[in-house]
């Protein structure tokens, strides 16, 4: 696309009193800003760049300037089709499968789809739309990205958190996927049978529930030396496998008991693997997603074929898909909605823009959300066949309703499903499939997560501190701190923990918080209209006016809502509904979900504070934009007769770039 070409009214030079003794460099958008720069004043053009000769425009449409050494290019995708499979990879993930076609079910099957699709166009797609784009024109991550109003470079923060929180807590169900795959290379699956050393003497693989139907068939021996009123009490393998040999789990949180070592070399092999699928950045994760995004596609279509072959599988199905309209007078229904959507739209994160970040200027991300945004709503909704065609099958097989085998979360993944491919022939070669499945669908969500983390870290160095294995070290390092804080999770006591991570530091209330202040501060900080032609610098036209109008009012109204709801209706965490956390757990938990949402106010107060000024005046030169090399060529007027202006004319004067509307 050629770059558009602004008449000189829209954009304004200005000149800045400086001194000669220390010139100020143009950031590259990248880190290094100088002290002026971080609190919010507008980087101006060092003499060297204003008299440069050698300004012209390369291959990937940056702009290259042989008198600023100091300015290193942003690395890009090899193609976009990179950029458009890393998005899938990390935003299709483990909720897509486990949480969606629960949340359908449980919410009215297929009227469920009216809440979902209208949050989807009201709260999803404008905010993702949203972080792709304020990635690809700052060309930033998740911290410099806000240097477009640097006073509330908090979001950068407070998104840095969540991610780290998401990425220590996350990979643990890649390393219990991980440990049932190689579990599921038996003839016969563990879980399967009551004859393990693990297993107590309340067992049973069979439980005939129709036998048990009739009540004068309370003390009838049915299976073994279970009656029917015993029955009640029995345990399937299953369970035993998943809580007694898994997990082994421990009474209580105060109870960390011992380490398990075959779930920790689980993990440690998950987390090399993460390291070097990221070690080398987008140019080697980007040939890595083309698999580890589309093959989990591949298993759900074989899964599918499986399942609908199987007897229940059609009731199944109706279960999961038969409309109940009165659910839509339960304003549960459209929390849940609001819910899954941030879930499994990643937003809030920082990874995504962190991944736009590395697009070409010019590319037209508009399209990319919509494109993205119908594969990530239509997967989840692919995989609800898929899971219900088994429970489906799985409810046939024990002469139960579909209610009492439907799971959501880790219950599925590794209690009911593993249950149902139990019963079905071939049950190894099934259950190796969905694990294999289960592994690929977390792994490039967890190192697509951790590349956001690592980007926004490097973005913070400045280019003068480039050094050779920057970026292996920072990986290392990331990896190394993650895995020692998954050790508490490993133990007997883990899965407490692990609850704690998942229902605290990542949770709906986090994210809509985050999602609330992105759009304010795009909005109403920086300006709706402003970034729409930033945006059509971008891509070529202006977006709907719809976009604009979500980020201004819609989309913080639906976020604050739902806030607001969770807010009320919280509940203290507990453990299968009988376990209740002690309070001091509690407290833990509040701060996980605080050490996040406290980074805006906090930064915001702390810059505020430090400025001089009156208000007004300390608000006027915190909010300023701060812009990048990049912006240079698509931002001014007419960039030649930049290299023609002499930087000496006024001995102490530079030129900067005030504002580009």
């Amino acid at each position: 696309m050629e770059k558009q070409t602004l008449p000189a009214s829209s954009c304004s030079l200005v000149l800045l009193e400086d001194t000669k003794k220390s010139p100020l460099l143009l950031s590259n958008g990248s880190g290094g800003y100088p002290p002026a720069a971080g609190n919010g004043s507008l980087v101006p053009l060092a003499p060297s760049v204003a008299g440069s000769s050698s300004t012209g425009r390369d291959k990937k449409g940056s702009v290259v300037t042989g008198a600023v050494p100091q300015y290193q290019e942003r690395e890009t995708w090899t193609r976009q089709m990179d950029f458009i499979m890393s998005c899938v990879g990390f935003a299709v993930g483990l909720g897509n499968v486990w949480r969606f076609p629960y949340l359908c079910y449980k919410n009215g099957g297929g009227v469920f789809l009216i809440p979902y699709l209208l949050i989807v166009f009201v709260g999803g797609i404008p905010i993702f739309f949203l972080e792709i784009a304020l990635g690809q024109f700052m060309k930033a991550g998740s911290i410099n990205v806000w240097n477009i109003a640097p006073l509330f470079k908090g979001l950068g923060y407070a998104s840095m958190v969540i991610v780290f929180f998401c990425n220590t807590y996350y990979i643990m169900v890649l390393a219990w996927g991980f440990y049932y795959l190689i579990k599921s290379f038996n003839s016969t699956l563990p879980w399967s049978t009551c004859d393990n050393e693990w297993n107590s003497l309340n067992c049973i693989e069979t439980f005939h529930h129709q036998t048990c139907s009739n009540a004068s068939l309370a003390n009838v021996t049915v299976s073994g030396n279970f009656t029917c009123a015993e029955l009640a009490n029995a345990r399937s393998p299953i369970i035993e496998f998943w809580e007694n040999k898994v997990l082994n789990i421990s009474s209580g949180l105060d109870e960390p008991g011992q380490i398990n070592w075959e779930l920790t070399l689980c993990l440690m092999a998950v987390w090399v693997l993460v390291y070097f699928c990221v070690w080398k950045g987008v140019k080697s994760t980007g040939k890595i997603v083309y698999f580890t995004a589309t093959f989990p596609y591949v298993v759900l279509i074989i899964l599918l074929v499986r399942g609908v072959t199987l007897p229940g599988a059609y009731d199944g199905i109706m279960y999961y898909i038969k409309p109940n309209w009165s659910k839509l007078e339960e304003a549960q229904v459209w929390i849940d909605a609001g819910t899954q959507i941030f879930f499994s739209y990643a937003i809030g994160l920082g990874a995504l823009t962190a991944l736009g970040s590395y697009n070409r200027f010019n590319n037209d991300c508009y399209k990319d959300a919509f494109v993205l945004a119908l594969i990530n709503s239509g997967t989840s909704f692919f995989a609800g066949f898929v899971v219900f065609s088994i429970l489906g099958f799985m409810a046939a097989e024990q002469g139960v309703d579909i209610s009492q085998v439907a799971e959501s979360g880790p219950g599925l993944a590794f209690i009911a499903y593993p249950k149902a491919v139990s019963l079905m022939p071939v049950a190894p070669l099934w259950a190796a499939l969905f694990f294999f499945m289960l592994l690929l669908l977390g792994l490039d969500s967890q190192f697509v997560g951790v590349e956001g983390f690592v980007t926004g870290i490097l973005d913070l160095f400045p280019g003068n501190y480039n050094h050779r294995y920057k970026r292996e070290i920072s990986v290392a390092v990331c990896c190394l701190l993650c895995f020692i804080i998954d050790m508490s999770m490993v133990t007997q006591g883990g899965m407490y923990v692990f609850q704690l991570f998942d229902y605290y530091s990542a949770s709906g209330m986090t994210l809509l918080w985050q999602a609330f202040w992105e759009c304010i501060v795009v909005a109403w900080v920086y300006g709706a209209d402003r970034f729409m032609d930033d945006v059509a610098r971008m891509i070529g036209y202006r977006p709907f006016p719809w976009m604009k109008w979500c980020w201004s009012f819609i989309t913080p109204c639906v976020c604050l809502g739902i806030f607001f709801f969770h807010l009320v209706n919280y509940k203290p965490l507990t453990y299968n509904n009988v376990y209740v956390y002690p309070w001091w757990g509690e407290v833990i938990g509040w701060c996980l979900a605080l050490s996040s949402m406290l980074c805006i106010p906090v930064s915001l107060l702390y810059k505020l504070f430090r400025a001089k000024g009156t208000f007004k005046e300390r608000w006027a030169h915190l909010t300023n934009p701060v812009w990048g090399a990049h912006h240079l060529e698509y931002m001014a007027p007419d960039i030649k007769s930049l290299s023609s202006l002499s930087p000496g004319t006024d001995d102490n004067k530079v030129i900067i770039f005030e504002s580009v509307m």
